[in-house]
């Protein structure tokens, strides 16, 4: 019976195919596998964003994954809107806020809205949590902002990154950074919508002033690419909270 010859370029290339190809399927099986997980683990951080935006991190201390879940279905309800405040018939489960955002026409754009009810009485609102989409120093950076029932107020924010520099521009992510939007005041004008800003510099008291925020030093381009982006995802929700105002 003949051997086969380990040495050989057959030998060696078949070796090679075969071993890619098991390698190559145990992969493909695996990344099935998490996909599921990946999915579930994506949709707890959206709502853990929601609800740290509409409750403030407080309302979510001490509460398990699944129990962040349980609460979110409970308090917020989803509606997905036009620029022109009129609701639109999308699925939230697969709608993409960066796919909207890449739309050239901004007035094409499917908007959704999380209305965040009171713990104690879901019925009542407590927020309106809009995400909001734009780019920073070197890539995306995106929010999900909290409106008081007043529809003027911001109740809080949480902002997120995809390569903000670390120490500099990332630090949007900290929470002691983001609380200094809280109480700060939307300015309804004509054109639209003008969001409070962050201002050149760090370290200056901006508590009396309702537009204005306390800065990121050395990362001015991170702090304008916000300021650009609340104002103008902002604008686009005008109609909306307009109509909510008068009722």
């Amino acid at each position: 019976m003949s051997k086969f010859n380990k040495n050989s370029n057959g030998y060696i290339f078949g070796y090679a195919i075969m071993l890619t190809l098991v390698c190559g399927t145990l992969l493909a099986f695996v990344s099935e596998g998490l996909k599921d997980l990946q999915k579930a683990a994506m949709l707890l951080e959206k709502q853990q964003f929601i609800l740290k935006a509409g409750l403030g991190a407080d309302g979510l201390e001490g509460l398990s994954g699944p129990e962040v879940t349980e609460l979110y279905n409970k308090i917020v309800k989803v509606e997905i809107i036009n620029s022109s405040g009129e609701k639109v018939d999308a699925d939230e489960a697969k709608l993409s806020v960066y796919k909207e955002y890449k739309k050239e026409d901004a007035s094409t754009r499917a908007l959704p809205v999380y209305v965040v009810g009171k713990k104690d009485n879901p019925s009542e609102v407590e927020s309106y949590v809009l995400p909001t989409y734009g780019n920073g120093l070197w890539d995306n950076v995106w929010a999900y902002v909290a409106i008081d029932g007043d529809l003027e107020t911001i109740e809080g924010i949480v902002f997120d990154h995809k390569a903000e520099t670390p120490g500099l521009g990332a630090r949007i992510t900290d929470p002691e950074v983001q609380s200094r939007f809280a109480g700060k005041k939307l300015s309804y004008e004509v054109n639209g919508i003008n969001a409070p800003d962050f201002q050149k510099g760090e370290g200056n008291d901006f508590t009396s002033s309702t537009n204005k925020v306390d800065g990121l030093s050395g990362a001015t381009i991170t702090a304008m690419g916000v300021n650009d982006m609340l104002d103008a995802y902002l604008t686009l929700y005008k109609p909306y909270l307009m109509s909510k105002k008068k009722k």
